[in-house]
């Protein structure tokens, strides 16, 4: 993510440890802070009504336990296809030894000089 230089130096303020220094910062971001019925303690609270972008929305989204696990079972349905196409396209070439292990690199490239051997017969 790119930072504007104004970007860069309001957000120094929330590396500071000052709490005075971060509670204006807060302020200034559109947050206001309460007094809690019971200690010393400040909860800081961000209002509610401020629309949130996009961008926020999809990374507050995403961050949910939910989405991270479909995610991930998508992910393994689609290298699982992924491997049962290579799969498939090995058992089309003609290697020798027949059994023997390629990787999928190997596999294109055996792939490509297969069909482009297949078009010279088929042209002859």
């Amino acid at each position: 993510m790119m930072l504007s230089p104004d970007q860069a130096e309001a957000d120094l303020s929330w590396t500071q440890s000052d709490p005075e220094t971060l509670l204006s910062g807060l302020k200034s971001a559109g947050c206001s802070s309460e007094e809690p019925a019971e200690g010393d303690e400040r909860a800081v609270k961000c209002r509610a009504d401020q629309p949130l972008s996009r961008e926020e929305k999809r990374r507050r989204r995403r961050a949910t336990a939910k989405y991270r696990s479909a995610h991930a079972t998508r992910e393994r349905i689609r290298v699982e296809a992924f491997n049962v196409a290579f799969a498939e396209l090995r058992k089309l070439l003609p290697t020798l030894p027949p059994d023997k292990k390629l990787s999928k690199i190997e596999i294109l490239r055996l792939a490509i000089c297969y069909i482009s051997y297949l078009n010279h017969v088929l042209d002859v």
